[in-house]
């Protein structure tokens, strides 16, 4: 059974990689593009990656520039710093744009706009707020946010050191008081550099403009370059995709429903394969995602009372319980926790879920307890009203095929005679010979 999943597993893996587009040389020849990144969603490992790769391909091709397209509600401290670091150490421009229409750099996002060597909002943004929180949404204690304030205003400072004192003003209330601003705010006090409608119009103001790249003053020359996007593959689309908790919950409540069943049926690998790959899915979810663990006891609870049901049928009473176990557990999990940018889970989704399972264990059960109060077929009597084929002309006597053997048989009407291949139906059973008639 190991051997199948790491086969199958392996096959996912060969064929996400087959399917991922490959970073295609530029069309344009060494600075006379500009690469486009979009990074939208959390902070999360698929999106470090992601831009990773991005301006690592822009400097194979000699890109003349990087125009980072941010929408972000933050994420963590650690993801935040290595974005930051892979910028700083950019061997192209890396101008980070607050885009599009809408959008907003929050939290750590704004630390992540400062760090580009130029800056820009589109209309309607917002840049801001970036006050500390615990990985669950939740306020941490007073010394470690004093502690981690004080490290991200000392890196505001820094990022923000040739800009206006009402700019670094402005990014250390971010952080100490949960300050946003909308991009007009923002330009007017020089946070950013540029208000831009779309990257296009971004390229056009950033002609002529100066940078400074690792200490060496770079002028930009965006006349007339193309603009390339750099799509994200097809891996790191689906980890970022892991970061709405309905998909995550779904995923959960397939894998766990997928592995019960494949326990309760052993021999087989499909559902044990399905099960196993939505579990490690929603695990990686579960890791990204703000979530409150103790919501995870009520929805293992659940389907440890639907196994108990299926074990030791209660009619209904422990897949009840199980049901609002489970609609409990899921609102405690993902509900509970929340961080700004990140969906709370569907409360019609969680109900209907919960009550297309107990309608699903409900016929189970049925099924179940009727085998169970069915009488007991054994012996002679296990064969009476079984369906089979005739083997040997009955002339009256010959032989049948039935319930995989071969039988004796005689036609229960002595004048009627069956040729080979005539479906029967067995109606009595005299010693080891059976009794049939054919089937109308």
């Amino acid at each position: 059974m190991l051997r199948k999943f790491m086969r199958i597993g392996w096959l996912f893996v060969a064929l996400a990689l087959f399917i991922t587009p490959a970073a295609a040389a530029g069309q344009a020849g060494p600075g006379q593009k500009a690469v486009l990144l979009q990074a939208e969603g959390p902070l999360t490992s698929s999106m470090v990656n992601y831009i990773d790769r991005g301006i690592s391909r822009a400097e194979a091709d000699r890109a003349a520039l990087v125009i980072l397209q941010l929408d972000t509600p933050g994420g963590e401290i650690g993801q935040m710093q290595e974005i930051i670091q892979r910028i700083r150490r950019s061997q192209v421009p890396v101008v980070v744009y607050v885009g599009p229409p809408g959008a907003m750099a929050a939290s750590a996002g704004t630390l992540i706009t400062l760090a580009g060597h130029a800056s820009a909002m589109a209309p309607e943004t917002m840049i801001g707020a970036a006050s500390p929180v615990g990985g669950s949404g939740e306020d941490i204690g007073e010394t470690m946010a004093s502690k981690v304030k004080e490290t991200m205003k000392a890196l505001a400072r820094d990022l923000a050191a040739d800009r206006s004192a009402d700019a670094i003003r402005l990014a250390e209330e971010s952080i100490d008081e949960a300050r946003a601003a909308s991009a007009h705010e923002a330009y007017e006090i020089g946070l950013v550099d540029y208000i831009a409608s779309s990257p296009e119009d971004l390229l056009a103001q950033l002609d002529g403009a100066e940078v400074n790249l690792q200490g060496e003053t770079v002028v930009l020359r965006t006349s007339g370059l193309a603009l390339e996007v750099v799509p994200p593959t097809v891996i790191e689309q689906v980890l970022q995709f892991l970061t709405n908790p309905n998909v995550v919950f779904l995923l959960l409540t397939i894998g766990v429903q997928a592995i019960l069943i494949e326990l309760s049926n052993p021999g087989g690998w499909i559902a044990g394969v399905i099960g196993v790959s939505a579990l490690a899915l929603a695990v990686y979810g579960l890791g990204v995602l703000p979530v409150n663990w103790f919501g995870l006891i009520f929805i293992i609870l659940a389907f440890v009372l639907f196994a108990f049901e299926l074990a030791t049928p209660t009619h209904g009473a422990l897949s009840v319980a199980g049901v609002i176990s489970f609609i409990i557990g899921a609102l405690v999990l993902f509900n509970s926790a929340r961080l700004p940018g990140f969906p709370p889970v569907s409360v019609p989704l969680v109900v209907g879920t919960g009550a297309i399972l107990a309608l699903s264990f409900s016929i189970i059960v049925g099924y179940a307890v009727r085998s169970m109060r069915a009488p007991a077929r054994m012996g002679k009597q296990a064969l009476i009203g079984q369906r089979g084929q005739v083997r040997e002309p009955l002339d009256p006597l010959g032989s049948v095929h039935v319930a995989g053997e071969l039988w004796t048989a005689e036609v229960i009407d002595e004048a009627v005679s069956l040729p080979a291949g005539t479906p029967i139906e067995v109606v009595a059973v005299e010693g080891l010979r059976l009794k049939v008639r054919p089937l109308r």
